[in-house]
């Protein structure tokens, strides 16, 4: 609605300042043309709105001026007193900032949105972390945050998944994401994008150069190329295996994302079959957890990588030696 649009852009400017008619077209994902009637409708209306021509040049609000109409909807007040991922403000170092914010939020709403949007923060709680997750090492955020922010180059002592001595990386951080529970470092090194996990930085530094990012990229850009990779990177070793219907639900909250492709469920046969990949065979060791519930008919690679621990936990666990 063209009502929605006219307040959303007197927020913006009473946030940002000068703002460029083209950025606030894409912002608001109309017309640079439809952005500039809009200003001529604010200033009908008593708005000191007035726009800049030229290089420096952009939209803003004469100096002073303030509006108290916070603009809220019901549903977007509600909206805000969603509590999601409670741990990612604490990672930051913002849990005191987020609760001040909230109590300020709640000060400039409407009176009748007050008391929806209390009821709903103790209603609705958004958890980002998985079941049986296991315990989430602790990360500090401190140096890469600063680095995203200040907008500074990073050098980073980092240890990849399966190796125990780091690498040294020069990168240059887009930011930092969130992914159930997980923290990771976005960054270009040498020009193309990589994913850095937070909790495998040994040892991060800023550097004295300023960042240096692909003209044009956003981090939401970078990171969806990153997450296309990962979701779509097929399996080094494929692997077929029936599973017990009965432990079916089980294993594809443990394991589906092991899965390439749906199981093949008849609706009623005792044993359904699956199809896997795995970056490596030792990667198949988990299904051991399935007991006898599981069992992979293929490649043998995988069966024999399985024989073998199957014998090493019998040695461990089994009769001790020379018991009748």
């Amino acid at each position: 609605m063209k009502s929605d649009r006219l307040l959303s852009i007197l927020l913006l400017l009473q946030t940002r300042g000068r703002v460029a008619a083209p950025e606030l077209a894409e912002r608001l994902e109309v017309s640079v043309r439809t952005i500039y009637r809009d200003i001529e409708a604010l200033s009908a209306s008593g708005v000191p709105v007035y726009a800049e021509r030229g290089r420096r040049g952009g939209i803003a609000l004469l100096p002073g001026y303030r509006t108290d109409v916070t603009g809220l909807t019901a549903d977007e007040s509600r909206a805000l007193f969603i509590l999601a991922a409670q741990g990612a403000h604490s990672a930051l170092g913002l849990d005191s900032a987020f609760r001040s914010a909230l109590r300020k939020v709640m000060a400039a709403l409407p009176e009748p949105h007050r008391p929806a949007a209390e009821l709903t923060s103790r209603r609705i709680l958004v958890e980002a972390s998985r079941w049986r997750g296991g315990p989430m090492p602790a990360v500090d955020l401190g140096v890469l945050q600063e680095a995203v922010l200040a907008e500074r180059r990073l050098r980073l002592r980092y240890r990849h998944s399966g190796t125990d001595t780091p690498r040294t990386y020069t990168v240059d951080p887009y930011g930092l994401v969130s992914k159930a529970g997980v923290w990771y470092l976005v960054a270009d090194r040498r020009a193309a994008p990589q994913l850095f996990r937070a909790d495998r930085v040994r040892e991060a530094t800023l550097t004295d150069a300023p960042v240096r990012r692909r003209p044009g990229v956003r981090l939401a850009d970078a990171w969806a190329v990153l997450k296309r990779q990962v979701e779509d990177r097929p399996g080094a070793v494929e692997a077929t295996a029936r599973v017990r219907r009965t432990h079916l639900d089980l294993f594809l909250r443990l394991c589906g994302n092991a899965l390439t492709a749906p199981p093949d469920d008849d609706g009623h046969s005792e044993w359904i079959t699956v199809r896997l990949g795995y970056g490596e065979v030792r990667e198949a060791r988990s299904l051991l957890s399935f007991a006898d519930n599981v069992e992979v008919a293929g490649p043998p690679e995988i069966r024999e990588e399985l024989a073998r621990c199957a014998a090493a936990i019998t040695g461990v666990y089994g009769p001790p030696t020379g018991t009748p």
